[in-house]
Order: C-alpha cells, then sequence, then structure tokens
C-alpha cells in the first residue's frame, strides 16, 4: 500500500447558525481545505462525505453530492458515510483507502452537520428504540459508566469533573470552538444535573459546523512541500459481536488501537498530542485507558497529575474536545485530524503543542453497547 499524505485541511468555527445550510457549511470548509493544500479543484478524483443527521432532522439525503457541488467538484465519484458520531472519521478512512489502494492520487473527506434545527435536535433521533423509551439516553448510558468507574476504582464526581475544566480551558484558546468561557470545578458541579452524577457543563454540546481535509499520495504531496504530514495508521472498528458487560472498559476501543500501533509501529507512549471523543467527562477517562496510556482506573491519576493538559506530557483535546468546540456529529472526526494536521505543523497558535510529531485522533459512534458501536483510530506523523 502507498503512503498516504494530508496535503490540506479546513475547518469553520462550530456553533449555532439557524440561517446557515449544509451546502452552506460545507462549502466553506472544503474551499479552506482547497486552498490549504494548494491544489485545483478540476485535479480532485473523488469525495467522501461524513454526516449523520442531514437525512433524519431536513430529510437532507446526497449531502455530498450537494456540497462537492458547490465547491466545483463535478463528474467524481462521490460517497456519502452515515457512521453516527463517527461519520466524519470514517469518511477519512475510505479516502485514506482509495489513496493507500491506489485508486487516486488526489481527494477530499468533509464531515458536515447541522444538529439546531427549528425541527428538532440529536436527542430526538432513535425514540422509538427501547432502551431510549426505558430512559437509556446517551447522557444516561455514560451516567452509568461514571457510577461503575467510581464504584469500581475509587474516583470520585469531582474529580471526573475536573475533565470539563481542563477541556474548557483549552478551549478558551481556540478560535474555532463554540464555547470559549474557562469554567470551575464548582461551577462545573453547580450546573444542572442531567443524569447523576453528570451535570450540563460534563456533556457536550450539540453544534452546527464542518470540516475537510485534501489527501493525497506521499508523492503528490512532496511536490509541494518537503515535510509532508503522513497518515501512518488509520483503523474502523464496529460491533465486537459478543457485547459483554464490562460497561467501564470497552474491548474494542482497546484492540482498534492495538492495531493502530501496530500499523504505525509505535506504542502509545510515541504519542505527542491527542484529539479524543470527550463526549462526557467520563468518556475521556475511559478513552485514556482503553488507548494505552495508563492502566485500568488510573485514568484519574492521569488527570489530575497534570499529563494531558497543554503543557503536559500528553495533551489530550487542546482543541476543547467534543465538550467545548461543540459535537456536530459528522464533522467531529475530520476537525479531529484537522486539529492535528496543524498541531504537527506548528499552526495552532496559543494552544500549539511544543515540539509535536506524531498525534491521534480517536472517534466513536453508537449508544447501545459495544454490538451497535464503531471506533476509528487515526495515527498521523510530520
Amino acid at each position: 500500500m502507498r503512503e498516504v499524505a494530508v496535503l490540506g485541511v479546513g475547518m469553520i468555527p462550530f456553533g449555532k447558525f439557524l440561517n446557515r445550510s449544509l451546502r452552506d457549511l460545507g462549502r466553506e470548509a472544503c474551499w479552506l481545505a482547497i486552498k490549504d493544500a494548494g491544489v485545483s479543484p478540476k485535479h480532485i478524483e473523488a469525495g467522501y462525505m461524513g454526516n449523520a443527521l442531514g437525512a433524519v432532522l431536513q430529510g437532507h439525503t446526497g449531502v455530498g453530492q450537494t456540497v462537492f457541488a458547490e465547491a466545483g467538484l463535478h463528474g467524481i465519484p462521490i460517497l456519502n458515510i452515515e457512521n453516527a458520531c463517527a461519520s466524519g472519521s470514517s469518511a477519512f478512512r475510505e479516502a485514506w483507502m482509495a489513496i493507500a489502494g491506489g485508486h487516486y492520487d488526489l481527494v477530499i473527506a468533509t464531515g458536515v452537520e447541522k444538529t439546531y434545527t427549528e425541527q428538532g435536535g440529536v436527542l430526538d433521533i432513535g425514540e422509538a428504540e427501547p432502551e431510549l423509551r426505558l430512559g437509556l439516553s446517551l447522557p444516561g448510558f455514560f451516567a452509568l459508566m461514571a457510577n461503575r468507574y467510581m464504584a469500581e476504582h475509587g474516583a470520585t464526581a469531582e474529580q471526573i469533573a475536573k475533565v470539563s475544566v481542563k477541556n474548557h480551558k483549552h478551549s478558551v484558546l481556540n478560535p474555532y470552538s463554540q464555547y470559549r468561557k474557562a469554567v470551575t470545578l464548582e461551577e462545573v458541579m453547580a450546573s444542572p444535573m442531567v443524569a447523576d452524577p453528570l451535570t450540563v457543563l460534563q456533556c457536550c454540546p450539540r453544534a452546527d459546523g464542518a470540516a475537510a481535509v485534501i489527501l493525497g499520495s506521499a508523492d503528490y504531496a512532496r511536490r509541494l512541500t518537503t515535510s509532508p504530514v503522513l497518515v501512518s495508521a488509520a483503523v474502523l472498528m464496529s460491533g465486537m459481536g459478543d457485547n459483554p458487560s464490562d460497561i467501564i472498559h470497552f474491548r474494542m476501543n482497546e484492540i482498534a488501537a492495538q492495531r493502530a500501533y501496530e500499523r504505525a509501529g509505535i506504542g502509545p507512549e510515541d504519542i505527542d498530542v491527542v484529539e479524543l471523543h470527550d463526549c462526557f467527562t467520563i468518556a475521556e477517562l475511559h478513552h485514556y485507558e482503553t488507548l494505552g496510556f495508563c492502566s485500568r482506573g488510573e485514568g484519574v491519576k492521569l488527570l489530575e497529575d497534570g499529563v494531558t493538559q497543554l503543557g503536559g506530557r500528553l495533551p489530550v483535546n487542546v482543541s476543547g474536545g467534543l465538550l467545548s468546540r461543540g459535537h456536530p456529529l459528522g464533522a467531529t472526526g475530520i476537525a479531529q485530524i484537522v486539529e492535528i494536521v496543524w498541531q504537527l505543523r506548528g499552526q495552532a497558535g496559543d494552544r500549539q503543542v511544543e515540539g509535536a510529531r506524531v498525534g491521534l485522533t480517536h472517534c466513536m459512534g453508537g449508544i447501545k453497547g459495544q454490538d451497535a458501536q464503531a471506533t476509528t483510530i487515526h495515527i498521523i506523523r510530520r
């Protein structure tokens, strides 16, 4: 398989845009990535679009065809990918495979989402599922995880809430974040309860947003730059099939991470910066452990020792993560990749991780145990 490089990235600030369409948001992100890559739209050979809710919330099918046409991409194969919260990151993997397999030399992967609509929101989706009718919504699921984690590992609700403090502090430095206000632990704990012990400030906000990436063969990239950003691993896993009852340790995450490290020829100790799926505070602690950054039950210690904050040994979610940057489902996975590319290029401004050479992104989708989940992990290096 050929080496694959990221040639260009683009993202718009996340927020609430009732007067902007999916087409409008996606077009802007695409053009930012095309401009950043320094390529012509006519040279892009295929397009991959990640979007989770367009058809459900807005009756909008064929999002990729619509957005890419607006960006001036015509007469090319276009694939629309819906994989819940992992839609964008799955689109990136498909684009990577197309380049690595030698099918194309230049492609675009984009994620776009509008979760703010006049008709409803994300939590209305799937209400026919028996679990949701019984109250096992996303917050309910992760609240169960938090309570189990506290019982097994002796963590406190305050320690879990510190993830929100860290990520909101990071988001102050990110002009693309939906929320750019630091919060104290007291404010997090005092915010309205959603599902005990998770308060509002421990739950990611929905958002509208879009992000895009231009990928090409390494040979193509070296015509444009002497120091390309390369994709060392792109892993997607779905549904383990055994659906074990260990709610605080998703084996699928662990296996996907192991495969990514093996394909990249590195270990977790070699990662310099991470963007992971912190949909709720407890999720970030869980992912520290399944991604191999610490042993089971030691996620709190990693956080409290300052390892995962900006300036620490392994900064995590310096963008503000889902908790502060916002979570436009289909765009989130691509936004993570954009942030890592900026970090590896040294273009992240005040949130720059000094000396970052290897980055990892992790994104998940699905809520009903491991059978209905998807996990994507990408390792990118300078």
